[in-house]
């Protein structure tokens, strides 16, 4: 959540950002209004306890009808303290609800927009193909590498099993993620892929994010996660970091799951929009002041994966308006798909700065004292990578070019053939 006191000195600037993100700025006003009441609550109850501590004082030195009067006293006083301290956690407790209502601060991001973004950079050319295009799905159902019918027979709409060459390419970019993380200096991890609620609260994916979201409710209550980042996210909780070696920096493969509730059209064919995946996540750990330049060293190790993949593809700063609750800041990878004629997200990374971990007590020592740290997160690898892989070095006779930088990965292969 944000800094309360940032939003008690400043409200406007508070109010300003919600209407950036096109929500009700009146939203803060019932912070204020809670946190008002619960200020108000505290300051009775720390009252009538130190009323009630004097008159422990004075019981203590009274002696006969006088001690029996105070007596009675002291335990109406009991009582109203008692009543006052519940009033008072009532009221935290709503402050804080209201608090969490409030998402991150946008930080640079670009506002007042007719689009969604603003370009940052357009890497390669999309390439003229000779031949009638075909969308990633009919490439892959000629290689036998996706098969999304009995996906469909076993699980529903919008599962698939990934086939022969299709489960090796996945492999391979993952493994191609980790390598790549673990030589940048990351600690390679397999994160749990059910969580409690206060991971996914914590890390702001639910509220608002709630219908996107599986849960196991009856005695379980816990979440399927759609990104290692709510664990990893939540793998420090409650600590206190050391930073002063620089960011601790994790990289995790995960299942992910999602509801991907409301999508609709192109994107519900194939691989795009799926319930279940696997992806490689960059979290990084780091002071906040660090946080902006390393946002864009995660963005920078995003290139390099775009770069093994060899696709087309730009990179978008993300308006304030279109961002996660979470999100100061986003940039995203977006390849080029021949079939659709347009981008389509493969990479993004996000600086939450200091949002989740303030939710998640996470903090670090400096000299004034203990703050929360920031966060950052940021895709490597993921199973929509393959989409933009065969469409954009896919030929007319249904083969497809392995890109280099996937070849150490896949035995030296350079052609994916078509199966007869």
């Amino acid at each position: 959540m944000i800094d309360l006191r940032q939003l008690r000195e400043n409200p406007d600037a508070v109010r300003d950002a919600q209407r950036a993100r096109r929500r009700d700025p009146a939203d803060v006003d019932a912070v204020l209004a809670a946190d008002s009441r619960w200020r108000e609550t505290t300051a009775a109850y720390e009252s009538a306890r130190a009323q009630q501590k004097a008159f422990g004082k004075k019981v203590a030195q009274a002696a006969g009808e006088e001690k029996q009067a105070l007596l009675a006293e002291v335990k109406q006083l009991a009582a109203d303290v008692k009543r006052l301290e519940a009033e008072s956690a009532t009221a935290l407790t709503a402050r804080d609800a209201a608090l969490r209502a409030i998402p991150n601060l946008a930080e640079g991001a670009p506002e007042g927009l007719e689009e969604d973004f603003v370009l940052r950079e357009t890497v390669g050319e999309p390439a003229l193909l000779d031949h009638p295009v075909k969308d990633h799905l009919e490439i892959a159902e000629g290689l036998r590498a996706i098969d999304m019918a009995r996906g469909a027979k076993v699980s529903g709409a919008r599962f698939y099993f990934l086939t022969g060459v299709g489960a090796q390419l996945e492999l391979a970019i993952l493994n191609a993620a980790i390598d790549q993380a673990t030589s940048a200096g990351f600690t390679p991890m397999i994160t749990p892929t059910l969580v409690l609620p206060e991971s996914m609260e914590g890390t702001g994916f639910l509220g608002e994010h709630a219908d996107e979201v599986y849960h196991l409710d009856k005695d379980d209550d816990l979440y399927l996660v759609g990104t290692s980042e709510v664990a990893l996210a939540s793998y420090h909780k409650d600590e206190i970091l050391d930073l002063s070696g620089g960011p601790l920096r994790y990289a995790a493969w995960s299942a992910c799951y999602r509801r991907e509730a409301g999508s609709y059209g192109r994107d519900t064919r194939g691989i795009i929009r799926v319930h279940q995946f696997h992806k490689v996540e960059m979290f990084s750990y780091c002071r906040l002041e660090d946080s902006y330049a390393e946002h864009e060293r995660l963005l920078d190790w995003e290139r390099e994966m775009m770069a093994r993949i060899d696709v087309p593809y730009r990179i978008i700063d993300t308006a304030a308006g279109d961002l996660g609750t979470s999100a100061a800041r986003k940039f995203d990878c977006e390849a080029w798909m021949p079939s659709q004629g347009t981008y389509r997200e493969l990479t993004s990374t996000s600086n939450t700065t200091q949002f989740q971990a303030r939710r998640l007590n996470i903090r670090e020592r400096t000299e004034d004292g203990l703050r929360p740290v920031a966060t950052l997160n940021g895709t490597l690898g993921t199973t929509r990578f393959i989409a933009a892989i065969l469409e954009n070095h896919q030929r007319s006779d249904g083969s497809v070019v392995v890109p280099e930088g996937l070849r150490p990965y896949l035995g030296g292969r350079e052609v994916f053939e078509p199966v007869a």
